[in-house]
């Protein structure tokens, strides 16, 4: 009887802890839900592909599936430089995300870790950020130890005609 309670106790309070894999792009840190995440790689070549939109990085073969690759800095706007490796290469990694049966890459400058956040502490994007149409991809905002931290909706990150031009990728 006892253990009943403390099972159903640990399950709301599992159900109240998303748990997101962190992620930075210039100064500003992100975060997704870890559910989406299939994979973080790196040092991936990438294969661009003509007349695609500039945020399009190209498309990678990851163990026999061709993924299209987009590059969230250009796609979010934040437009400072990548940091660079000793050679002068910029460090690439790719978080591949599946989100609406599509997988997608996307490249951030770097991952953190996995951090455990209270649902209940994420809070609506503040209205002078959603006024923007561009910024419909912004989930919420919490706060973390090192500061503010964006969570991005990634089925939102491409408009329509966008995913119509990714499942071009596919064929």
């Amino acid at each position: 009887m006892e253990q009943d309670y403390l099972d159903q106790e640990t399950e709301q309070l599992e159900k109240e802890v998303m748990q997101l894999v962190g992620f930075i792009i210039g100064k500003e840190k992100f975060g997704v839900d870890i559910l989406s995440v299939q994979e973080i790689i790196r040092k991936t070549p990438i294969t661009a592909v003509p007349n695609s939109p500039e945020f399009i990085e190209g498309v990678i073969n990851l163990r026999g599936s061709i993924i299209p690759v987009i590059d969230l800095r250009k796609r979010l706007n934040i437009l400072k430089h990548r940091k660079e490796e000793n050679n002068g290469e910029p460090v690439t990694w790719i978080i591949i995300i599946k989100v609406d049966e599509r997988v997608t890459g996307f490249i951030v400058d770097s991952v953190t870790k996995v951090l455990k956040i209270q649902r209940n502490t994420i809070e609506p994007p503040p209205d002078i950020v959603v006024a923007g149409l561009k910024s419909q991809y912004i989930h919420g905002v919490c706060e973390i130890d090192t500061g503010l931290l964006i969570l991005l909706d990634f089925s939102k990150i491409l408009d329509i005609k966008e995913i119509g031009r990714l499942r071009d990728f596919d064929k």
